[in-house]
């Protein structure tokens, strides 16, 4: 029994370090008013290019930091289109997951000889505790350091938005962008950080799936993992501490589908329980979640 209770913790800590990672990606854009639906195609050209640096250097981290790299440039393509251009955010964020992934795709095929997905990786991001050092049951809780950085990283954003002058800007111009810049915040500054900020982090959580959880890039690597990210940070209520919470649910429903796998229920049943929980989730609880009031409204200097 207890076995069993370690092995459901460890797979969901593993399944929801990449949904952690992209979802306070999302609550930094969104909480800074600029609408992030294109965390999905953040996520899988970060996915691609950690792999592939990851590779080709033998160095699992300078991979997984190529990801976030990679992730912050399309952040930064996104913000350049909402922020400066004033372009519908929405039809931007489904054009970076138009982009993303086919990009992805391309530069695999290229890179690997026409191939759809990449060479499984030679080395995967090192786990907390060295080979060997865990016996028995706690075996199963040697998570990857990946999961430390998500946890850290979710702390860390509710420090800064709750208690530095910075996180007071970005929540200042989600909410009352006017009225922030009267205060002379510079709103399109921080609009543009946080937006690509947002894209890093998507970036990290789609190089921690690749180097951490299934081994080798694939154009179903993600697969719909930045839309349940979204979700999570939806349900819960777009703050950073409330959105890691709501990924360690979604990383749980994951883990079922692994340890049902074997059941007599249907794969295909088992696979839907994720997508299939994030509607669930998003019909009873998105009506009760409150947006920041300026999300997803283009600021024009000198409105109110």
């Amino acid at each position: 029994m207890l076995n069993n209770i370690l092995v459901a913790i460890g797979i969901t800590l593993m399944y929801s370090t990449p949904l952690a990672l992209a979802g306070q990606g999302s609550v930094i854009s969104e909480v800074s008013g600029v609408v992030n639906i294109g965390i999905e195609g953040m996520m899988t050209i970060g996915a691609f290019f950690g792999t592939f640096v990851g590779q080709r250097t033998g160095n699992p981290w300078l991979g997984f930091l190529c990801g976030g790299l990679a992730g912050a440039v399309f952040g930064l393509v996104h913000a350049f289109a909402s922020v400066t251009c004033k372009a519908d955010q929405t039809v931007t964020g489904i054009a970076m997951n138009l982009v993303g992934p086919g990009l992805a795709l391309f530069l695999c095929r290229l890179f690997y000889d026409g191939a759809t997905q990449s060479q499984p990786v030679d080395h995967k991001i090192p786990t907390l505790f060295p080979s060997g050092m865990l016996h028995g049951a706690a075996k199963n809780l040697n998570v990857s350091w990946t999961t430390i950085i998500a946890l850290l990283i979710a702390v860390g954003m509710w420090y800064v938005f709750y208690h530095t002058t910075w996180g007071l800007h970005i929540r200042a111009v989600g909410e009352h962008p006017a009225a922030a810049d009267t205060l002379g915040i510079n709103v399109y500054k921080v609009r543009y950080l946080s937006v690509i900020a947002s894209g890093f982090l998507a970036g990290l959580g789609g190089a921690s799936m690749t180097l951490g959880v299934v081994s080798q890039f694939s154009p179903t690597a993600i697969s719909g993992q930045g839309f349940i990210a979204i979700a999570a940070i939806i349900f819960g209520k777009w703050t950073p501490h409330g959105g890691y919470l709501a990924c360690l649910l979604f990383g749980f429903f994951t883990a079922l589908t692994v340890l049902f796998g074997g059941s007599v229920i249907p794969v295909e049943i088992i696979s839907m329980l994720p997508y299939v929980a994030t509607i669930i989730i998003l019909i009873l609880f998105v009506g009760r979640a409150s947006a920041p009031k300026a999300n997803g409204v283009p600021y024009e200097k000198g409105s109110r």
